[in-house]
């Protein structure tokens, strides 16, 4: 059978990225694959390129997969990038294709459920409501309020140290444009974002987030987007009381919400507890694959 490889324009650009995009198609021009690679744009991360691959099954091992991987390697190289992510399910045939391609196996991630109609929400309830001294938790949807754009663009360097086993993920730099960009992104397609704050007591400062993105209809799985502490601030329980809180809120404001999904590296060990303490059900892992196409510098 042959197979066309058919480059598109993709007019999707994002603040911090852009992407391209490339059709696999057979003789009778029926679409049977696709490619799109993001390229990200922001500094710290301008290195980095990510692979979204995709193939009819009853197409498979024919090469198809191949030649779309061989046109977005190709255009990640020209384009000066040093690393080349993608993402399988483990024990998928994506796992097996990228392992046979020259990938490794750089990052593990747990994705984990709360089916909010099981949850204790007494507990939930009480461990949000639990006095942490020194600390208040606030909370906003949408944007971030102009009052508090500084300091939560701040509190985004919680981040910085999180696990990402050997990924070359680099750093993103946040700035206030960046967060409500961010923000409004989640409004544009139609979804609701959530964000619950820690604030220290002394200065009003934030010291750590936790964003809850919902379907906005306020049906199906909300999705956790980030939840972090800054390192000056760990050890008294922050990240817990405000993932409690954002639990408490789903299950109030959206009755019929049916979870909140989140995703964990492996090795982060604190976080996994702490999902765990809450009643987060793990469901599947994901590998985190990486192409070098240039050493690091």
């Amino acid at each position: 059978m042959s197979i066309r490889i058919t480059p598109l324009i993709d007019p999707e650009h994002r603040p911090s990225s852009r992407r391209l995009a490339w059709l696999a198609s057979d003789s009778a021009g029926s679409p049977v694959g696709s490619a799109f690679l993001r390229l990200f744009t922001k500094p710290g991360q301008d290195h980095l390129a990510e692979l979204e691959l995709h193939v009819h099954p009853a197409e498979r091992r024919t090469g198809t997969g191949s030649r779309l991987l061989d046109a977005a390697v190709r255009a990640a190289r020209e384009d000066g990038r040093r690393a080349l992510l993608a993402q399988a399910e483990a024990g998928s045939p994506g796992d097996g294709f990228l392992a046979a391609r020259g990938f490794r196996r750089a990052l593990t991630l747990t994705y984990a459920r709360l089916a909010l109609a099981d949850v204790d929400l007494a507990m939930i309830t009480e461990l949000a409501g639990r006095p942490h001294p020194g600390y208040r938790l606030s909370t906003w949807d949408g944007v971030v309020p102009d009052e508090l754009a500084e300091t939560f663009v701040a509190s985004r360097r919680a981040m910085d140290d999180m696990p990402m086993g050997e990924v070359d993920y680099g750093r993103v730099t946040w700035d206030v444009d960046r967060v409500r960009a961010a923000a409004r992104a989640v409004a544009e397609r139609g979804d609701l974002l959530h964000t619950v704050v820690a604030v220290d007591e002394s200065d009003g400062a934030i010291v750590g987030f936790s964003e809850l993105v919902v379907p906005g209809d306020g049906t199906g799985d909300g999705r956790h987007y980030g939840t972090g502490v800054l390192p000056e601030h760990r050890g008294h329980g922050l990240g817990r009381w405000m993932k409690a809180e954002v639990i408490r809120q789903a299950r109030e404001r959206y009755p019929q919400l049916g979870g909140l999904l989140t995703d964990t590296a492996e090795d982060n060990r604190h976080m996994r507890a702490v999902n765990d303490a809450l009643g987060y059900t793990p469901t599947h892992q994901t590998i985190e694959y990486q192409l070098d196409l240039a050493p690091r510098r």
